[in-house]
């Protein structure tokens, strides 16, 4: 069979000649299929669940103010990177994004690596992963397929339908920070509650409910903290996530005068709790608003501006 040849430059080269072997076009899917799930499925929790995904940014020594934008961002830049790199024409832009992530991510957790070391990273849902060496020996790997799957990818094409991609990722990370705001807030508390084996109303005054464990250290600063405001009739009610026979103790240690109540499974589900610590601010059994800052001046500035302390 006579072959075909196709010009380039000064010489002629037979078609055949420009096409890849089977077994590299095999392995840049397998790799490019492999970095698409290793983003899209962190990227896409953290569009979806971003007051979560901001909580675990600053146990990630994130600081606390730049959390949510962080976990936004972030999330966002994933799933771009997640999307492009499936798509053939795009493959080559999505392996380059993915690779300088996981560039940031290696350099971010080797710098706080003596700060960070035996905790979780966070970095995937319902995954946990601490940051061990085998931690950067997984992301290495990472890196390897995300080289991988550019590596013989083809020449990247029409730019105009990938900014169409990203922009579709952007609205869909905007439209679902929207509804996840909205929920947080008005939510009816429970009429009552457990506290220290006897029923407590939720339905009248200012009440602040705390989660929190008692082994996190996050939870402990914070409390410490909380236990100097003035809260002058706001009462607060302390609600362990995890060891409730420690709650009495956390409480004596960091000042904070609380009551406590073990109603963990009702009260998760009735506000949406992501992640310890997590505050909620209730007025005559509503939401005012569902607190997952405690760093800095949070969560005393939003009290002060809701009127929960003086």
């Amino acid at each position: 069979m006579t072959p075909v040849w196709h010009s380039r430059g000064r010489g002629l080269l037979p078609l055949r000649a420009l096409e890849l072997p089977g077994w590299k076009t095999a392995l840049s899917w397998v790799a490019a299929l492999l970095v698409s799930f290793l983003f899209l499925l962190p990227g896409l929790w953290m569009i979806t669940d971003a007051q979560d995904a901001a909580m675990h940014m600053a146990q990630a020594r994130v600081p606390e103010s730049l959390s949510l934008l962080t976990a936004m961002a972030l999330g966002a830049t994933e799933t771009i990177g997640g999307v492009l790199v499936l798509v053939p024409r795009f493959r080559r832009w999505g392996a380059i994004l993915t690779s300088a992530l996981l560039l940031v991510f290696l350099i971010y957790f080797a710098l706080n690596y003596h700060a960070l070391r035996g905790a979780e990273c966070n970095c995937f849902p319902w995954v946990k992963r601490a940051v061990t060496p085998a931690f950067f020996a997984e992301d290495g790997l990472m890196l390897g397929l995300a080289v991988l799957a550019g590596l013989w990818s083809r020449k990247p094409e029409s730019p105009r339908s990938a900014v169409m991609v990203v922009g579709a990722v952007l609205v869909f990370a905007l439209v679902s920070y929207g509804v996840d705001a909205t929920r947080l807030t008005g939510i009816r508390a429970p009429d009552t509650i457990s506290v220290d084996a006897r029923p407590y109303s939720l339905q009248r005054g200012k009440i602040f409910i705390f989660f929190f464990d008692p082994m996190c250290a996050h939870c402990f600063d914070a409390a410490r903290r909380m236990a100097q405001y003035r809260w002058g009739d706001t009462k607060v009610v302390a609600v362990p996530v995890e060891q409730p026979q420690y709650a009495s103790q956390f409480l004596a240690e960091t000042g904070l005068a609380a009551a406590i109540s073990n109603d963990f499974g009702e009260l998760k589900l009735a506000f949406g709790y992501t992640g310890y610590p997590f505050g909620v601010a209730l007025q005559n059994g509503r939401e005012k608003a569902a607190l997952i800052k405690f760093e800095d001046q949070e969560p005393g500035a939003t009290l002060k501006q809701l009127g929960f302390i003086h």
